[in-house]
């Protein structure tokens, strides 16, 4: 796209114009924070158990003495070599958030269906201090339709996204955020998929900025693991 180059006084008044629409983005993403607030809960009844450094552990354990709990759901299937690169880009800003999540009374943690061994020795090469546990055995990632069966992929739609989802594969990003009250219960509150991940993508905002903003021809084909960059 070619640009013209104007003077200041109307580079100044198409800046203004601009701004009109980003106030009105603004305004609509403050209201559907607000009725995300007014979700309804879902308690969770299923005893899922993971896999985690400190042994095994329930759901509710993984609050870490908070009330609110996030979960990245990575994409990283037993027998994977390594973690799906879109999940990592996400998951190389989650350190640098935690530090402000936790005192905030969350708790952010990553869960995948690889085996913890896997998980660590990857988790180690990428240099992430976050908690990230296995949920192998458990339905967890089946039951929050982020995992599916041989079966559902073969079938030719899987059910992602709170809907029909045409691309196929075993495993898909999300996430998914949790409360538990004083006596214990743990509610799902919100889950999100789909570019809905983007929220923890804050390279993308800045990119955004930038002249040639995403600069991508076919979605993420340009995201690689940090350590793999030339």
């Amino acid at each position: 796209m070619k640009h013209a180059a104007v003077s200041h006084d109307d580079w100044q008044a198409a800046r203004r114009d601009l701004l009109k629409a980003e106030k009105e983005l603004t305004r609509h993403r403050d209201e559907v924070a607000r009725k995300r607030l007014e979700l309804p809960w879902r308690r969770i009844e299923t005893e899922y158990v993971f896999d985690t450094l400190d042994g095994p552990r329930m759901l509710a354990d993984l609050f870490e003495g908070r009330s609110q709990l996030l979960v990245q759901h990575f994409m990283f299937a037993p027998g994977w070599k390594q973690g799906c690169p879109s999940c990592s880009f996400m998951a190389d800003h989650t350190d640098g958030m935690n530090m402000h999540l936790a005192p905030h009374d969350v708790t952010m943690i990553a869960v995948s269906r690889a085996p913890l061994a896997e998980i660590e020795r990857f988790r180690q090469r990428m240099g992430w201090r976050f908690r990230w546990v296995s949920s192998n055995g458990s339905p967890f990632n089946f039951d929050f339709r982020v995992s599916f069966t041989p079966e559902e992929v073969a079938s030719g739609h899987i059910d992602y996204n709170f809907g029909q989802w045409s691309e196929l594969g075993e495993e898909w990003p999300g996430l998914s955020a949790f409360f538990k009250d004083e006596a214990g219960n743990v509610f799902h509150t919100y889950s999100t998929f789909g570019r809905g991940v983007e929220l923890m993508m804050g390279t993308y905002a800045l990119l955004d900025l930038m002249p040639k903003g995403r600069n991508e021809a076919e979605g993420m084909e340009w995201v690689r693991h940090h350590d793999r960059y030339s």
